[in-house]
Formats: C-alpha cells, structure tokens, sequence
C-alpha cells in the first residue's frame, strides 16, 4: 500500500509541476482553456414532453445555463444527426444519409473523408485537448465491413464505444479498440450505468494539465427502452400526450402520412402508452448520469471552468398523425430537440429563442477552444455569442435546412403487402413509417416576421408542405396550395440554393433577411421544370 501511494503522491506531484510547465511556456501564464462535456442522448424529445422526468438535468444544466428554446436536427435519424454533430455539415456535404452502411453510416467511405475532420480530431491535433468518448457512436460502427470495433475514429484519445446501435444489456463495447463483453448483470452492464463509471474514472485519472473534451453518448430513451430495476414501477399513470395531431388523420400530407390508421386501434393506443412510460423510464438513469458529472466537476474544481452541453440526436413522436412510435418525419415532433449549456460566461436561468442546428455544435465547441471556424469546412455557425453577455445584438440566421433520404426494402413487408415494395418500419396493423419516397428537403424559418416551414419530397408529385407555425404550431393544415406564390418561389429558390450549399454559403441571408435577394429569372433559367411542376401541382 505504501509503494501504491508513494506512486499516486509522485504522479501528482509530476502532474503539478508539468501542469505550470504548460500553463506558463505553453500558455504564457493564462488559465487553461475551458473543458467541454457534450452529453448526448439518443431519440429525446422536446414537443411531446421529453424533458419532463430529467428534473435534475434541468436543474443543474438548463437553470444553471441557457435553455434554447429553437433547436433543430438537419436530419430526423440517428446516423444522419450524428455526422452533422461530429462534422457540424449537412448531410449532403457529410454524405451520411440514412441508418445503413450503403447510407454511408459508419462506412469505409466516411472514416476516410469526414472522421479526420471531425471536431474532436480537430480539438486533439490543434488544440491541445485530451479527449473521451463512451457510448453509442454511428449505427454501424462495429461492423465487419466498416473495420469492426477494431476501428478507432482518429481524435479520440480515450474510446468506449458501442458496437452498433443502441441496447441496454448484452452489448459489446470497443475499449480503445479491444472487445468488451457485458451481460445481463445490472450492477455490472446495465449501460447507461457503466457510461457513468467510465467517465467517473477519466475524471478522476484523466491529465490535469490538459483541458478535455467528453463526449458522452447515452441509449436512452432509444428502444428497447429498457429500464434500470429500481426505476420499473416509475410513471405508472403517464401516457403519450394527447396534442391536437394525435390520432388524427394527415389528409393533406404525403401518402405516408395518409396511409396511417385513423383512429388507430386500441391495441396501438397502448403499445405507444408504454412505450411512452418506458422512455421516461430510461431517463431517470440519464438523470442520475448528470448528476453525477456534474458534482465530479465539483469536487474537483472544474466545474467552473467547463461548459456542459445536453442535447439529443433527433425527436420523436408517439401517435401524432396516428403514427405509433419513430422519427423520420418532417414535423417539429421529429426535428426539434432540447439544447441546455452550462458554463463560463453563461448567467443562469437563460432562455434564447433563436435559431440554432445541431450542424451548429461542433463550430461553437471549436470557438470555445479558440479555434478560427473559418479553417474548418462546417456549414454551422458557432452560437457562443449567443450565450454570453455580449450576444445581445448578435446577427444570426432566420432559417437552416432539413434533408432526409427514405429507406424502403425492395420486397414487400409482410406487415403491409398492400402497400408492396418500398416501404420500411412497418407495424403490425399495416402502418409504415418509412419509404424510398420518404426523401424530403425543408427550410425551416423563424424570423421576426415568419415562423414557417417549407417542404418539397423528392418523389413523382414533387409534393409539397407548408406551414404557418404562427397560426398552425401543430402542423394541421398544409398552405401549399393557398399560399402567396411569390412566397411560394422564393421558399423553392431558398431550399435549393441550400441543398447545393458549402460551408459560408449554408449562412447566407434567408427569404425573410433584409439582405436577401432573389431573382425570378436565374431559378426559372436554371430550374424552370422542376419549379414548373411545383407550381402546377400547388396549383390543382
């Protein structure tokens, strides 16, 4: 015991003296840069009452920080979100488009392009973090085919990853690229839990004289909504909200969302209610976890000196439009998420209505390290301004964009042979969530003037949605046919010169800027037809 404790005195006292050799030769004798934690959760809500069991989250993030209030996903699937998250790009620049390696998730094609420009690589190699990573990475990694767990992404000093998608018992985790198998033992494996021992420990043994980035990536609330014991019997009463759009028939939407039950069958009413409860169940873990950084922070100093992001990777919905339970779709339910930061220069008990993305995340962690965003490729802007003292007449966007790409098998779900081939996520009653045709582009717009959303499909109709979310927050009635046409144009020259944008150009003025400019004859020189067929199907 003597020599053990001889050799923790000596490593802290190297530990001391190499944390002023840094601070003074490296930094010149000014404080550290700040740490960062991003804590992020897989499938949370925020419309249909997500937050409501993470009492302690809020409390300790969101009282302490900023809550934004306008916090959107550039694409309603975990994949996609996570790409735009790690790269701050769109997906059309990430090129991750759905849950499949062909999608590009996880995929040889992605570790070569876009890993060693992720934010983190960036924080590692040019800012002198020391970073850690433990949970669920991209829904293939792990994969024979994307270099098994074997495959450590470049940036990541400490690794724990999740081999594929989310699970809560009977998973293997990749430790710095070495098998991990866990059980079904609650004390051993439950994993929500074993993130939180993981990160207790680098906080307690990590570097002192570097600043850290930690990401940590929890299941929940994702299916299987597993829950730990002590928390089964939690929420017996609750049910999925009953909002104005659910169980309600989606007459004027896309044939998917026609194509749902209404109303749907008692059977499915109860499957989404526990479903429902299970998911708040799972958060209670999530909670705990907070918690726990939290108070590590602490004990330790630190807190003060780190800022703290909660967050998730896209929404959900639970019967809104007779839709049982997924994401995927177009609507707030699905692309809204919570944002709530902590940290220096943050007055507490902050809300900000402004418009921010998750393509937006990685440019304001890299503006925290002191990094020019302006060498990186990111299509997002960095939001730190937002939430200091000096951000109260910061100019900012009043619109970004929405991509989503549809996943359909080539046969016919035996769920659903009516509906034949194409479709994919289907339920038992024949109510699919998702199709090939399922592939959509949005701009979504809140300005001073307008809070609206555009929404073509890339199908044979070229179907359009739109919505005044002023009078229609629920998003019941489609105005693409009885909207102003000049709106209607512009909305359609907007959301293309988006889905060809790179980097600067994703931050152009929107529709409703006063800097925005548009020219009739440029779109109808460059994309008469398409516009032509818009406008023709609008208009019948």
């Amino acid at each position: 015991m003597a020599s053990i404790k001889f050799c923790f005195n000596s490593l802290l006292v190297c530990s001391i003296l190499v944390s002023v050799f840094f601070n003074n030769k490296v930094f010149g004798g000014r404080s550290r840069k700040p740490n960062i934690v991003l804590l992020l959760t897989d499938d949370l809500d925020v419309v249909i009452g997500g937050m409501n069991p993470l009492n302690k989250t809020r409390k300790l993030i969101g009282d302490a920080g900023v809550t934004f209030t306008n916090t959107y996903v550039a694409s309603p699937l975990c994949c996609p979100s996570r790409a735009s998250i790690l790269t701050g790009k769109y997906p059309h620049n990430h090129r991750v488009v759905n849950n499949t390696l062909e999608g590009n998730c996880s995929s040889t094609a992605w570790q070569k392009t876009q890993e060693p420009v992720t934010f983190p690589a960036l924080l590692r190699q040019y800012c002198g973090y020391q970073t850690f990573f433990a949970g669920k990475y991209l829904n293939q990694y792990g994969t024979k085919e994307a270099g098994g767990i074997e495959h450590v992404p470049p940036g990541w000093d400490y690794w724990y990853a999740l081999e594929k998608n989310s699970k809560y018992y009977n998973y293997t985790l990749s430790v710095n690229g070495k098998a991990e198998k866990h059980g079904q033992n609650y004390h051993q494996d439950y994993l929500t839990d074993v993130l939180a021992n993981f990160s207790m420990d680098f906080l307690e043994y990590k570097r002192n004289y570097q600043p850290f980035f930690m990401m940590i990536s929890t299941p929940a609330p994702h299916s299987p909504w597993t829950s730990a014991p002590q928390y089964e019997k939690s929420f017996p009463n609750v049910k999925a909200p009953r909002d104005p759009s659910f169980n309600v028939h989606g007459k004027d939407k896309h044939w998917l969302i026609r194509q749902a039950k209404t109303p749907m069958t008692n059977s499915s009413v109860q499957f989404l209610d526990d479903a429902y409860r299970k998911r708040w169940r799972t958060l209670l873990s999530v909670d705990d976890l907070v918690e726990n950084v939290v108070k590590k922070l602490e004990t330790r100093g630190e807190l003060d000196n780190t800022y703290i992001f909660f967050t998730s990777d896209n929404g959900y919905h639970t019967g809104q439009f007779s839709l049982p339970v997924d994401k995927r779709q177009l609507y707030e339910f699905d692309i809204k998420i919570p944002l709530l930061v902590r940290g220096p220069g943050i007055k507490p008990n902050q809300t900000n209505k402004m418009l921010v993305a998750n393509v937006d995340l990685g440019p304001t962690i890299m503006d925290i390290a002191g990094y020019d965003i302006k060498k990186t490729q990111m299509d997002g802007m960095s939001f730190l301004p937002l939430m200091n003292s000096k951000g109260k007449n910061v100019t900012w966007r009043t619109d970004f964009l929405v991509e989503y790409e549809g996943e359909g098998h080539n046969q016919s779900d035996p769920s659903c042979p009516a509906l034949g081939p194409g479709v994919a996520e289907c339920f038992p009653d024949c109510v699919c969530e998702d199709a090939f045709n399922n592939t959509y582009a949005c701009v979504r717009t809140i300005s001073v003037s307008s809070d609206l959303q555009y929404c073509e499909f890339d199908d044979s109709e070229v179907f359009v949605e739109v919505y005044n979310m002023t009078g229609d927050p629920f998003q019941l009635t489609n105005i693409a046919k009885t909207i102003d046409q000049e709106v209607l144009a512009k909305m359609n020259h907007r959301l293309m010169m988006l889905q060809s944008c790179w980097g600067p150009s994703c931050r152009s003025a929107g529709v409703f800027d006063s800097g925005y400019k548009f020219d009739p004859r440029l779109m109808f020189s460059h994309h008469g037809p398409r516009f032509d067929k818009l406008l023709r199907q609008t208009l019948h």
